[in-house]
């Protein structure tokens, strides 16, 4: 039987929504059966058509929340070119929803590199081998393309693409959202003017 939720409101989720976030994700990485951090990633294209995709979030701060990919992919093109998205977070299991709107900027060399570095030695050489949301002949050539670059660096150590790297949202927004009986849920919306000003917090109507 699913424990009924403590109610949400403004004394529970406190001042600090990036505090409030990492506590929710911890309790959604003990009941997710999958990806925890796996978020829908929205963007939009050089003639204003939303796109949307599941992404996993890789690192998050008072900074920011930071994910990977390869720039020369759809939604690299699209960050790249508009220097906003929004994210959703959704864990069913929980009942829960976490918005989040803003701005995105580029991460570090150095972090970027170090995240690279941690990922497993295959999935370093299928980002040389992947030309993302590009064509593909049929799925042999990606696996010969693997293979290539397997034998192409061999025992040395595989370098981060120049082609691959992280962004980070930047949010104006955080909405923590949470269900309720008969579709009265509970909406806790966190907004800021500017990237360095307080956040104001409000509940919204279902």
């Amino acid at each position: 039987m699913t424990e009924e939720p403590l109610r949400l409101d403004e004394t529970v989720v406190g001042p600090d929504p990036v505090a409030f976030f990492d506590r929710w994700l911890q309790e959604a990485g003990e009941s997710e059966p999958n990806d925890p951090n796996a978020l829908a990633l929205a963007t939009v294209d050089e003639a204003g058509l939303p796109d949307v995709r599941m992404v996993l979030l890789k690192g998050f701060d008072e900074r920011g929340f930071a994910f990977y990919t390869n720039f020369d992919s759809a939604k690299g093109q699209q960050l790249l070119a508009t220097r906003k998205a929004a994210m959703c977070f959704h864990w069913k299991s929980r009942r829960r929803q976490v918005r989040l709107r803003g701005p995105v900027e580029i991460v570090g060399e150095a972090e970027a590199d170090a995240y690279f570095a941690s990922r497993p030695r295959g999935s370093r050489i299928g980002a040389w081998a992947s030309q993302q949301s590009r064509p593909l002949a049929d799925r042999d050539h990606l696996v010969a393309e693997v293979e290539r670059f397997g034998e192409t660096f061999g025992e040395k150590e595989i370098p981060r693409p120049p082609y691959w790297s992280g962004f980070r949202l930047r949010p104006l927004s955080i909405e923590f959202w949470q269900d309720g009986a008969f579709r009265l849920h509970d909406r806790i919306a966190f907004t800021r003017a500017a990237l360095d000003q307080p956040w104001d917090v409000a509940r919204l109507f279902p």
